[in-house]
């Protein structure tokens, strides 16, 4: 078991920026690959980013890519989603996942276990 807690959302201005964190505990953090997804409201979810379990393999949804930037520090238990200009159509709730796939995955169906999620919202 894995137990996930998100934090770092908030009400932002457009083009403004927040950091995300995950911080893990329960089995061994290297054990997995880490996923952010994101669901607006009355859309299904969407992956966001993922990171392999040492950090070596990223992935970016392309509605994301060069915006925003996730990371892990293993000796912390803790995962990382930088957010720079964000726009409106950032506004969801985020969720952090993780997946026994360790090189990393882009499907929510890999992962297997999620937190609570947090809230995200820019204004225009």
């Amino acid at each position: 078991q894995v137990q996930l807690v998100e934090s770092g959302g908030g009400l932002v201005q457009a083009g403004g920026s927040l950091r995300l964190s995950c911080a893990a505990s329960g089995r061994p953090f290297t054990s997995y690959a880490v996923g952010w997804f994101r669901q607006a409201p009355g859309k299904e979810r969407e992956f966001v980013a993922a990171i392999s379990w040492s950090g070596e393999r990223v992935y970016y949804a392309d509605s994301v890519k060069g915006r925003f930037t996730i990371s892990r520090d293993n000796a912390k238990n803790t995962v990382y989603l930088q957010m720079n200009s964000l726009e409106p159509q950032d506004t969801a709730v985020y969720y952090c996942a993780a997946s026994p796939v360790r090189n990393g995955a882009t499907s929510g169906a890999l992962y297997a276990y999620w937190g609570q999620g947090t809230q995200v919202t820019v204004s225009s």
